[in-house]
């Protein structure tokens, strides 16, 4: 099988460098560089990325191997059909481990073309080091790294205040952007590089916190045969992801101006305020995510797919998220609708082997952030608790005692947490149990036992579960919150 190269498959394009790109890793390839091949080819937007490793260990030596090519594999469920599609990627046309040349590396602050910095260097990447110096080739940190490029590009053009860069972050922290902002010009200042530095840094480039959306598998090293089989070339690189995309970026017009997305097939809305979109995802794509976990599995499923088209299982996540998150969402109803209906599309991807005990970790902090709020929320409007939101707290609280059925439960959690909850499962009486665990306020950031009804909706629910299992016990929980409703009224 011949080798992946540009001259192997007769590929003559040259691209400018545009984009510089921290991070070589599966996401990047499958989200961000496919967004730029998708510029060029529905916008003419000629588009090269120079890759920069940002790490010591990585990939660049197998793409550079393969001249920045490789083949994206699409998988998805949308509007009740299977979607598969596969694309060689084209837009990577560098790329550099500043570990083992560092010139190459500061060289790109010099090309003339070069408007885009886009990086995912995980959630830990965007930090200070205090032992990063600017005279280190590189610096450790990726902030430290940039810092030292945007300087040399401030030097090398005089400042020219049309040669700053738009900085676009993609890793999974909230304001992004506006983090990566303040770490650079705190070396600045621990640096002494200057005022006129700061200023330039400051007033002419910019920095857009993101929000990205899609499920990248990566590399199917366990069907690595079934993919290959249906390429004429050796790809070392090849990437799966989801057909789902979602790239929502802080900007203003001339950022559209800069970045004609909507020339394009794919889903990036530069908007002032990414916030809600965010609060959208989280609560939606992630609060269904955790509020199904611990309801799912004390029912007995393993994958999110199985769960959502279980009879009951999926109809309970889907009236939760329907009747219960959504009207707590000050945005369009339609277009929360349109974004539920493709997250349980998402959901039942047969593609994707999603299992529910993976995302388990951590589950009390992200029902804190996910779900909580929605709970609040609908309590603020309606006067009364969410019936499914409030049975599946209980379910998370039943999952944290550790076992069901004499059989260990997937809790992975702070030792801490995983104490306090042995702690208090110790007595039969549901009440205290309710009552201990709401009064927390590390677990929630506030006394839960004050919200109006909650105790006494969590123990109905808790007695029901242990009682009569999860299903039965959803419905016996759901009559006596009902009929304590009309007698109230």
């Amino acid at each position: 099988m011949k080798k992946l190269t540009r001259k192997g498959l007769g590929i003559t394009e040259e691209l400018s460098v545009k984009v510089l790109q921290f991070g070589e890793g599966n996401f990047l390839r499958a989200f961000v560089d496919y967004a730029f091949q998708k510029l060029n080819d529905e916008a003419g937007f000629n588009a090269g990325v120079a890759v920069v490793q940002p790490l010591d260990k990585g990939l660049v030596k197998l793409l550079s191997d393969q001249d920045g090519l490789y083949t994206l594999f699409l998988k998805g469920f949308q509007k009740g059909k299977e979607v598969q599609q596969q694309e060689l990627i084209r837009s990577v046309v560098k790329a550099i481990d500043p570990y083992q040349s560092f010139e190459d590396y500061i060289s790109l602050a010099r090309e003339e073309s070069l408007e885009f910095v886009v990086s995912n260097t995980t959630e830990a990447g965007i930090a200070y080091l205090p032992s990063d110096t600017p005279d280190m080739n590189p610096p450790a940190s990726f902030p430290g790294k940039l810092t030292v490029f945007l300087y040399e590009r401030f030097k090398y053009f005089q400042g020219a205040e049309d040669k700053g860069l738009s900085i676009i972050p993609c890793e999974l922290i909230n304001y992004n952007a506006d983090t990566l902002k303040n770490i650079i010009l705190r070396y600045v200042t621990d640096w002494n590089l200057g005022s006129d530095f700061k200023t330039w840094v400051i007033e002419h480039n910019s920095f857009h916190n993101t929000l990205v959306d899609r499920i990248v598998p990566g590399y199917p090293k366990d069907e690595i045969e079934l993919y290959s089989s249906q390429l004429d070339y050796e790809d070392q690189l090849i990437v799966t992801a989801e057909s789902f995309f979602l790239w929502v970026i802080e900007g203003d017009d001339k950022l559209k101006q800069k970045l004609p997305f909507e020339q394009t097939s794919l889903d990036v809305k530069i908007v002032d305020d990414m916030q809600p979109y965010r609060t959208r995802k989280v609560r939606i794509l992630n609060g269904a995510h955790t509020a199904m976990v611990p309801l799912s599995i004390l029912y007995g499923n393993i994958l999110v797919k199985e769960t959502v088209e279980n009879e009951f299982t999926g109809e309970f996540i889907r009236e939760a998220v329907f009747e219960e998150v959504l009207p707590t969402l000050e945005m369009d109803r339609s277009e929360l609708e349109d974004f539920s209906n493709e997250v349980f599309d998402r959901f039942r991807n047969p593609f994707i082997k999603h299992q529910l005990s993976s995302i388990a970790l951590n589950s009390i902090s992200k029902f804190k952030v996910r779900v909580l709020p929605s709970i609040l929320e609908y309590q603020k409007l309606n006067n009364k608790l969410p019936v499914h939101l409030t049975f599946s707290f209980a379910c998370l609280l039943r999952f944290y005692q550790g076992t069901w059925m004499s059989k260990k439960l997937p809790v992975q959690d702070d030792q801490e947490i995983q104490d306090f909850f042995t702690k208090v499962w110790l007595t039969d009486n549901i009440e205290e149990v309710v009552h201990n665990s709401l009064r927390n306020e590390a677990l929630w950031g506030q006394d839960l036992s004050q919200v109006n009804g909650l105790e006494s909706m969590l123990t109905i629910a808790l007695e029901e579960i242990i009682s009569n299992g999860i299903e039965k016990g959803f419905f016996n929980y759901k009559n006596s919150v009902y009929k304590a409703q009309v007698n109230h009224a």
